[in-house]
């Protein structure tokens, strides 16, 4: 089927990015990291249920956002040029309608929320709202898109161990500090990989990213980001004194990412292994909640 002939159902499929789960579920799976660390393997059901869904409402939220601010810049991207603010198979104004029914979804699962993680939720509206803009003011826009997915553990670490105690400095530890920077180090991992397929569409258009930004030191950096998470991950596993599940799952992302960081270093990288990196991130932050699920258990 052309995008043309498509129905108004598949384009806002399209545009949610719910064609595309990948994207939904990487910023999920933080969530789920502080949702079973916190509640030391054994989170409410609700809870589970609304951070799951919560999750994907944000995200697709986000990603209205996104095509809004780049509904002109899109059509000039390879990858982006067919998404349905671009092509214009929808209009903005369905596209605000969307967002807005999208942040209202959000908003109304906050009922099921302490008041420290709403407030979560509601700081963390102004970071996803501003992330597409950076890309025009600021060189490392990566770095806001982490800060967004940083949120996902505040929120998810709060809603289980500040029902009673309202204040952040008490019911948010040192381990919720850990597991913030290791899921910050590893968007900027991840996110600087799938911002190496745009790099010349992005230079042409005076576009910022974090690969444009490193330049030929981004595999480099890629891979530091990769060792600084690996890194706080084990020392976040040692003082939650997680069992030898967290370790061995521990093992297998660290490798994953340590071979990543080596195919990236080869001048003649194949296009279509940014996609593949991203997609094997996605699997990286399943193994590691079954590692963290375990581990805690033990």
């Amino acid at each position: 089927m052309s995008l043309r002939s498509e129905s108004l159902f598949s384009s806002i499929v399209r545009l949610l990015r719910w064609d595309k789960p990948e994207g939904r579920l990487i910023l999920m799976q933080p969530a789920l990291w502080a949702l079973f660390l916190a509640a030391k393997g054994h989170p409410p059901g609700l809870l589970v249920a609304v951070v799951v869904v919560g999750s994907i409402v944000t995200s697709a939220a986000g990603c209205v956002v996104n095509d809004l601010w780049d509904r002109d810049i899109d059509p000039k991207v390879e990858r982006t040029r067919n998404r349905p603010l671009a092509s214009r198979a929808l209009s903005v104004k369905v596209g605000v309608v969307v967002m807005v029914v999208g942040f209202l979804c959000a908003y109304g699962l906050t009922f099921f929320l302490n008041a420290l993680t709403v407030w979560l939720c509601v700081a963390a509206v102004p970071v996803i709202v501003l992330y597409p803009a950076m890309k025009r003011v600021f060189p490392v826009p990566q770095l806001v898109l982490a800060i967004a997915w940083g949120f996902a553990v505040l929120i998810s670490w709060s809603a289980v161990s500040c029902g009673v105690t309202p204040a952040a400095t008490v019911c948010l530890g040192n381990e919720t500090w850990l597991l913030w920077t290791a899921t910050v180090f590893w968007t900027l991992g991840f996110d600087t990989v799938y911002a190496m397929s745009d790099r010349e569409d992005d230079r042409k258009l005076g576009i910022n990213s974090s690969a444009l930004f490193f330049g030929k030191w981004a595999p480099a950096a890629i891979g530091t980001f990769y060792f600084l998470t690996a890194l706080v991950l084990a020392k976040l596993g040692q003082v939650m004194g997680l069992g030898w599940a967290f370790w061995g799952c521990w093992m297998i992302s660290s490798g994953i990412w340590a071979w990543q960081t080596v195919q990236l270093m080869n001048i003649k990288v194949p296009h279509r292994f940014y996609g593949e990196s991203f997609r094997q991130n996605v699997a990286i932050g399943f193994i590691l909640l079954a590692g963290m699920i375990a581990g805690v258990w033990q």
